[in-house]
């Protein structure tokens, strides 16, 4: 077969050209034959497919110039090109019905200024000059005159909307006016818990700054990843406001002995739906446990985006006598005088409210993307928004540390490669735009807090994370939020989006889905989320433009109309760069797949609500595969993800289930840990059994007196001292 011929084409022109551009069945032997009589030595350097398209732009896509070398040099260059790898067998996009609802919004700032407060003149001079703050929001103008005043409140209002605020200020000027000036050594007066550690960094960062004229009152934070001996330290030498996520605050509890709440006058759950989200509600048992055996009187906050049911109950629980904030809902920005319970102010905490408060500036997009096209359409996205256009700060949200991870390496290792030399014309500064971050549970404490530093006072950048990121944190100049796995629940949507559009500034997001995945935005809509869509070619069509890849222009033609077929050769050159740098090496082909079943873990995590719409048979793994730089879909992902899901379905067992339940929480855990090694932790656990005089369980059994319930919750309390 190497020494035969070209053959002279027995079919008219047109007909050879529609085999260029929809490759039929019999194409792959086609391709094979090609490969052995023009390729006897093999090419794939991403600069010979660049050269190869540049030259042959009119000769492959002109039907008229059809001839025996025509169609021999199209046979020659098609390995190269692989259009219909990427374009053929896909899902039809369907028809996106959006229901038309009537969106919550919340009006951000009001008319009332801060000196129209009672509050200290260098407190209102720090708001104004270092937050650079001068109008109150909605939120702090109901919140802060009922907190100076002394009283318990639940506070509700949408992400981003200057919650923070609304208790520090009371906070700051409650322990500032005391008559007995405070001391440090006299511990905590106020205990602020917050679920994770970028949030935990912001809230420190945002006291310190109203304290400046307060120097006698001393701020300080715990959390994990941390030193504890110099967190010890510290609690040594006096903290008057603490802030602290809930492990970690639970460990020193434990182990420090000198840590007192009996000076204790403020106690703040800040985002304390997320906080029960993440399992903490035995650390909250915990901390108010010890907080009660000290100190009876203080008052109590609680603030969320979100009001589910488990707040409600938390709020029952920790409350007295609060007033019911929710600035939605005017009816409910008065107190309760007949002392309902939280439960009754707010009767559809069931489910979350009918509907949640999105800001007004918030531009909201959803696009359909087809399995094998989400790597190349959000390349493209980023490419459009980060190089293209100026000024834009991106956060793109992921299901899994994996898989934040891997786009983090391959954008760096291709995109920023290819985009760095600029057009004729061009300003050298264009081609610096792009400037990749990341940031997931499994990182180092240090390296978290720098990036968070970084990503703040960047005007530009792309941040590349996980949930981690998504609740309470206030990133600054953030343009575009891209959820490139669709979120467990619509409240997780609002807080994800959350971080842009913040305190009246202006924002967008795109959630992109799949096909199968269309009816997503009908439960958006249930709960008044609307959202407008995005074609996919609209997005890929950015390729076309000059200097995308290495400064080099593609086509011949200078101004053109730019049609589909070329859109799909360029979308599959950029997919030819991530493929050649995934099967570089033995070691990204591994991070690859260890990516591509992180994702199928995180879309078997989906609650039952939505399995109609994610579920993991409707994936197509050869497909997901093409998405992450795999030109195949690896065999025993197969075996292990498929098939022994279904053996699980066909013989259920309480015990496995309850194993998947527990790894499922040590992930979610995982990107809210304190910073302890597991290990350390089980060997200290260990330890306390054996000096306490408990017999360790020998060959595997419980002792008698231990029951199933009780097992289950030995077990999920390992990751609490990793916590």
């Amino acid at each position: 077969m190497a020494s035969r011929p070209c053959p002279v084409p027995a079919m008219p022109p047109a007909k050879a050209t529609k085999r260029k551009y929809h490759t039929s069945s019999e194409a792959p032997p086609v391709k094979r034959r090609s490969e052995a009589s023009f390729h006897p030595i093999k090419k794939t350097a991403v600069k010979e497919t660049q050269r190869t398209f540049k030259g042959k732009t009119q000769q492959t896509f002109s039907p008229k110039k059809s001839s025996v070398s025509t169609v021999c040099s199209n046979q020659e260059k098609r390995p190269c090109i692989k259009t219909s790898s990427l374009f053929k067998n896909n899902p039809e996009i369907p028809e996106l019905h959006r229901p038309v609802v009537k969106q919550a919004q919340e009006k951000v700032f009001t008319s009332d200024a801060f000196h129209e407060l009672d509050l200290h003149p260098h407190l209102i001079s720090t708001v104004n000059t270092v937050l650079k703050m001068f109008s109150m929001t909605s939120v702090q103008k109901q919140s802060i005159p009922v907190l100076l005043q002394g009283r318990d409140a639940l506070v509700r209002s949408q992400t981003g909307s200057g919650k923070t605020l609304a208790y520090c200020i009371p906070v700051v000027q409650s322990l500032q006016a005391m008559k007995a000036k405070i001391q440090r050594s006299d511990g905590p007066y106020a205990l602020v818990l917050v679920p994770t550690r970028e949030l935990a960094l912001q809230s420190f960062d945002t006291v310190q700054k109203l304290l400046k004229p307060f120097t006698w009152i001393v701020p300080g934070v715990l959390m994990g990843g941390e030193k504890r001996k110099s967190e010890k330290a510290r609690l040594r030498k006096g903290i008057n406001i603490l802030i602290s996520t809930p492990g970690r605050l639970v460990d020193h509890i434990k182990s420090t002995k000198n840590i007192h709440f009996s000076r204790i006058q403020w106690l703040i759950l800040d985002e304390a739906d997320r906080i029960l989200d993440l399992g903490f509600e035995k650390d909250l048992t915990v901390i108010l446990n010890a907080v009660n055996a000290e100190c009876q009187k203080r008052q109590n906050v609680l603030l969320s985006a979100t009001l589910t049911e488990g707040v409600a109950r938390l709020a029952d629980i920790s409350l007295h006598n609060p007033v019911n904030i929710s600035v939605l809902d005017e009816c409910h920005n008065q107190s309760n005088p007949k002392g309902k319970g939280v439960m009754e102010a707010f009767p559809h905490t069931n489910n979350e409210m009918d509907g949640f408060a999105i800001p007004e500036s918030l531009e909201q997009y959803v696009t359909l993307v087809p399995s094998k096209l989400r790597l190349v359409s959000l390349a493209a996205f980023i490419l459009q928004k980060c190089q293209f256009e100026e000024d834009q700060k991106m956060i793109v949200f992921f299901s899994s540390c994996e898989l934040v991870e891997f786009h983090y390496n391959l954008f760096i290792q291709t995109l920023l490669s290819v985009s760095v030399t600029p057009a004729p014309g061009q300003l050298p500064s264009a081609c610096t735009r792009l400037k990749f971050l990341r940031l997931h549970g499994n990182m180092e404490q240090e390296e978290r807090t720098a990036v968070f530093q970084e990503f703040s006072h960047s005007k530009i950048g792309i941040l590349l994370c996980t949930d981690v990121a998504a609740r309470g944190l206030d990133l600054p100049q953030v343009t575009w939020i891209v959820q490139y796995n669709a979120p467990s629940s619509p409240a997780e949507y609002i807080h994800r989006i959350g971080r842009t559009a913040r305190i009246g500034c202006r924002g967008s997001s795109l959630l992109i889905l799949a096909p199968s995945e269309a009816e997503y935005v009908n439960s958006l809509a249930s709960h008044k989320i609307n959202v407008s869509e995005i074609k996919m070619e609209d997005i890929l069509s950015v390729l076309t433009q000059d200097c995308c890849l290495k400064g080099k222009r593609w086509g011949s033609q200078k101004s053109h109309a730019v049609g589909p077929q070329e859109i799909r050769e360029r979308a599959t050159i950029l997919q030819t760069v991530f493929e050649d740098y995934v099967h570089s090496s033995e070691r990204t082909v591994s991070w690859a797949k260890k990516a591509l079943q992180s994702f199928i873990r995180a879309y078997a995590t989906y609650p039952r609500e939505l399995k109609h719409i994610f579920h993991v048979r409707s994936l197509h793994l050869g497909h997901v595969a093409k998405s992450f730089g795999l030109r195949d879909a690896p065999q025993n992902l197969n075996v292990s993800a498929i098939k022994k899901r279904k053996a699980n379905l066909k013989r259920p067992d309480l015990h496995k289930k309850t194993q998947s339940k527990h790894r499922l929480a040590e992930i979610l855990r995982s990107e809210y840990s304190s910073g302890m090694e597991a290990s350390v932790a089980k060997v200290k656990k260990q330890n306390k059994h054996t000096e306490a005089g408990s017999q360790p369980h020998s060959n595997g059994r419980p002792a008698l007196a231990v029951g199933k319930k009780t097992k289950m919750l030995s077990r999920k309390q390992k990751p609490k001292q990793a916590d």
